[in-house]
């Protein structure tokens, strides 16, 4: 079947160095993306523009009426071209490798509907007045397009194959519980900022009706949590003489998760500056990426073989 893709892959045959960078411009936009967006949030410039998908009710791009705030929240949604930009690139350069690997581009297909769904949420944050709830899906849907493009990045490096654990199940067990305990780390973030500081805007915000003290001290458990089984995870994969990548990406995350326990606390005793809450969003999409990355090091996918040449071809040459 002809289309223009595949007219592009009968031309053009990138490498897989090249495949894995695209794949690398892509996450870094993703993280890229979430910064931005917690700088149209720190800004309070989330209702810069005041209407979805135009900026106004009359114009596509902000006026200069609008001030700051309205070129601040255009410049963010202007991004989201950048994004879908490195995407795109990413999944041509994914088709059109020798061999063809479905399962890249399907990965790059699934970032590039979950950047249109985002931004069909973030126009419905803007809609509803910055409902705190919708903003906190707007970001878990963010940590959503990182995890799938950190599953590109990890994959470009890897087979088809099917796969082999390289640590005993039970390990790799605790792995995916280090990861959704640290997923609940980050949609607690969500929630403490949607009770708490920097509404987003500068005029009168709905917060959520939770008290403030409360939601960040569930949040500080979840914290602590994370570290405890980081720790645990360091010494048992130690133990057992996992690969060293697991080993090294365990400790990272412990780092990171260190860091950001420092920064939430000090930015909480310091009643939110916003430097320190934007740190803090750029940190939690590097932690969520780390945590994300330690079960893909615990398994390995070997290269499929290629296919068996039939017996009546083979004849015929």
């Amino acid at each position: 079947m002809f289309t223009p893709t595949a007219l592009l892959a009968d031309r053009w045959h990138p490498s897989a160095a090249t495949v894995r960078r695209a794949a690398l411009s892509a996450l870094v936009m993703s993280v890229v993306i979430v910064v931005t967006g917690g700088a149209v949030r720190l800004t309070a410039s989330g209702l810069g523009c005041t209407t979805w998908p135009r900026c106004t009710g009359e114009s596509l791009t902000p006026t200069p009426e609008m001030g700051v705030h309205g070129v601040i929240e255009f410049t963010n949604r202007m991004l989201t071209y950048v994004l879908c930009a490195a995407i795109a690139w990413a999944t041509l350069a994914a088709r059109c490798a020798k061999p063809w690997r479905r399962s890249l581009t399907r990965l790059g297909w699934a970032q590039f509907w979950l950047v249109m769904s985002n931004a069909v949420i973030g126009g419905i944050t803007v809609l509803t007045g910055l409902n705190p709830y919708v903003v906190a899906v707007h970001m878990v849907a963010a940590m959503g397009l990182v995890w799938v493009a950190v599953l590109q990045w990890e994959r470009t490096g890897e087979g088809d194959g099917a796969p082999e654990l390289l640590v005993p199940r039970p390990l790799h067990q605790l792995s995916y519980l280090l990861v959704a305990v640290v997923g609940l780390l980050v949609a607690a973030g969500t929630l403490v900022t949607g009770a708490g500081h920097h509404p987003g805007s500068s005029s009168d915000v709905w917060r959520i009706p939770v008290d403030y003290d409360r939601l960040a001290q569930a949040h500080a458990d979840l914290a602590f949590l994370s570290v405890g089984l980081a720790l645990a995870a360091v010494f048992v994969l130690a133990a057992v003489k996992a690969p060293k990548a697991a080993r090294a990406r365990v400790r990272d995350l412990l780092v990171l998760l260190l860091l950001q326990g420092v920064l939430g606390f000090v930015q909480y005793f310091t009643d939110a500056p916003e430097l320190m809450v934007g740190l803090h969003m750029f940190g939690a999409a590097l932690t969520w990426a780390a945590a994300v990355r330690i079960p893909l090091a615990l398994r390995t996918r070997p290269a499929l073989d290629p296919a068996p040449v039939p017996a009546q071809l083979v004849q015929a040459t």
